[in-house]
């Protein structure tokens, strides 16, 4: 069996009464996250507990694989999606298999992390080998995947970092790399709440479109945690053999949105400006608007042409109700809560003629 000899930590299996049941092993926990309510098998660091009585929309069932897992794999070979970026040994860092006629989807990480999700996004589970610590298989789940899952349920995310302002979500988008979660530190620094650092839902409700808030945590390379805390150790470690940190928004300085809002403006990051007196914002075209939150669309290699289609019509519903502009950041770290106060007013111009809804207000 393909498993076998990888060390796979805790590979527990269901039992088919349990698969058509839906059952997962207890004991339980619940969740919110990006709108759903999530029961998972164990904790997961960063979410809110939610203390919702209606029935789970995901189930997450950490540690263990679905028991006809390997029993599929044989028929099924040929990976539907191998990523562009490799590994040790040019192996990809992410390999998809659609499993028992298209199903389900195997999700497989160069490290041997391994997902299984249903194509209806309610059911994940996920085993890793003894080298690699929970923290770092759950960090996986939290972005690229939760992405894959809201996909498959129908809502578009943008690669983006969101923060409220007046009662309101701004989407800070852009590649990866290009300062989101900087940035949204840098907010979260200057007391605005925070909604999401890397997966923004476009969620479509009575014409608008919700952002829910993800998990309480702006994951920072070393790099800029130094730049706006002065040193890197500051900061807790994301897991024990990652270099990367994280700031924890239930701590008393910061605030933690837990309520979802309406987009209300998108901000795309391009290329940082050499000359840090020359950053500036922009207004785009409409074409320019639909291009840039096409690129900036999570999972956007993962889409079928059903998916495109619906991609499409909603990013077109999304410029038609939401500015979105363009942002020339600075080439430093010290010009970043200027950058902040310039997006801030640049927002409040663009939506002066609209009665701001109830908030908390930045603390000082």
């Amino acid at each position: 069996m393909l498993l076998q000899g990888l060390g796979v930590h805790s590979l527990t299996l269901l039992t088919n009464q349990q698969m058509n049941n839906q059952k997962v092993p207890i004991p339980m926990s619940n969740w919110s996250m990006y709108g759903l309510q999530v029961l998972s098998n164990q904790p997961i660091r960063g979410l809110s507990q939610s203390n919702s009585a209606s029935a789970p929309d995901l189930y997450v069932n950490l540690g263990f694989l679905p028991e006809w897992f390997n029993k599929t794999l044989d028929q099924e070979a040929r990976p539907w999606y191998a990523s562009a970026h490799q590994g040790d040994g040019g192996v990809p860092n992410l390999r998809i298999w659609r499993l028992a006629g298209g199903h389900f989807y195997w999700l497989r990480y160069a490290d041997g992390t391994h997902y299984v999700v249903n194509n209806i996004g309610t059911r994940i589970w996920s085993c890793w080998p003894e080298s690699i610590s929970p923290e770092d298989a759950i960090s996986c789940l939290l972005g690229p995947v939760m992405g894959f899952v809201l996909l498959l349920r129908g809502i578009i995310c943008l690669h983006a970092s969101s923060i409220a302002v007046a009662g309101r979500a701004i989407a800070i988008a852009g590649p990866s790399q290009a300062g989101k979660s900087t940035i949204a530190a840098a907010f979260a620094k200057l007391g605005y709440p925070v909604l999401s650092e890397d997966v923004v839902t476009l969620d479509e409700l009575n014409g608008r479109f919700l952002v829910h808030p993800g998990y309480a945590r702006i994951r920072l390379w070393p790099d800029s945690a130094e730049a706006l805390y002065g040193s890197a150790d500051v900061l807790p470690r994301l897991a024990p053999t990652w270099d990367k940190r994280y700031v924890d928004l239930t701590e008393d300085s910061y605030q933690f949105q837990k309520s979802p809002l309406p987009l209300a403006a998108a901000y795309i990051l391009e290329e940082r400006a050499l000359d840090c007196a020359a950053f500036r914002i922009e207004s785009l075209s409409t074409r320019e608007a639909l291009l840039s939150l096409i690129g900036n669309t999570y999972a956007t290699n993962l889409m079928d042409r059903k998916m495109r289609g619906r991609e499409f019509e909603i990013l077109r519903r999304v410029i038609a109700d939401v500015p979105i502009r363009r942002v020339f950041p600075p080439n430093d770290y010290e010009s970043l809560p200027q950058l902040c106060n310039m997006i801030v007013e640049d927002f409040e111009n663009l939506t002066e003629s609209v009665s701001p809804a109830p908030t908390e207000q930045p603390k000082k």
